[in-house]
C-alpha cells in the first residue's frame, strides 16, 4: 500500500513553490463531512502556509462527490482560478455505487485537466473503511489535503515554466 510507505503529509518545505499571488478553488464534499472537513482544512492550511492569502482561496461546497468535477468546471470557467482542487471521500459499501463514483470522478477529473490550461487535483479518498479515511484525513497517514495543496502549488509552477 502506497500510504503505508509515504505519509501524505510528508513533503520537504524547501522543494515546494511559494504561492503568493496565486487563486486557488477548493470543491469539496458534504457527503462524508467528518473526514472532508479535515481534508478541507489541511488544504487550506497548508495554502495559507506557502504563500496564499486568504482571500485567494475559493471555496464551495457541493452535496457528493459526484458532483465534483462540474463545480470544478464552473470554477475554472467563472472563478478565474489558477488551480482547482477537488476533495472528497467515497467508503466501499455493499452495492456498485461506489465503483460509479469513483470511476466518474477519476475520468472527469482527467478530462478537466485534457480540456483547460489549470490543473485540477484529485484530492478524492477511497477507502474500504471510515477508519481508512479518517487515517487518511489527519490520522496516522497524513492528510491528502495536505498532499493535495503541495500538488496544486507544484502543478502551478510546472505550468508557469511554459507560459
Amino acid at each position: 500500500m502506497a500510504t503505508a510507505l509515504n505519509n501524505l503529509s510528508s513533503y520537504d518545505p524547501t522543494v515546494v513553490p511559494d504561492g503568493k499571488g496565486k487563486r486557488i478553488g477548493i470543491v469539496v464534499s458534504d457527503w462524508n463531512s467528518s473526514v472532508t472537513s479535515s481534508l478541507l482544512r489541511g488544504a487550506t492550511d497548508t495554502l495559507l502556509k506557502f504563500g496564499l492569502a486568504g482571500d485567494d482561496i475559493i471555496i464551495e461546497h457541493v452535496p457528493g462527490s459526484f458532483e465534483l468535477t462540474y463545480a470544478a468546471k464552473v470554477m475554472i470557467e467563472k472563478a478565474e482560478v489558477d488551480s482547482v482542487i477537488i476533495l472528497g471521500c467515497v467508503i466501499q459499501g455493499e452495492t456498485p455505487h461506489f465503483t460509479f463514483v469513483c470511476n466518474s470522478v477519476t475520468e472527469g477529473t482527467t478530462q478537466l485537466n485534457l480540456k483547460y490550461d489549470v490543473p485540477v487535483i484529485f484530492g478524492l479518498l477511497t477507502t474500504n473503511t471510515l477508519d481508512q479515511a479518517k487515517a487518511r484525513s489527519g490520522g496516522r497517514h497524513g492528510n491528502k489535503g495536505d498532499e493535495a495543496a503541495i500538488t496544486a502549488l507544484k502543478m502551478m509552477e510546472l505550468q508557469s515554466k511554459y507560459k
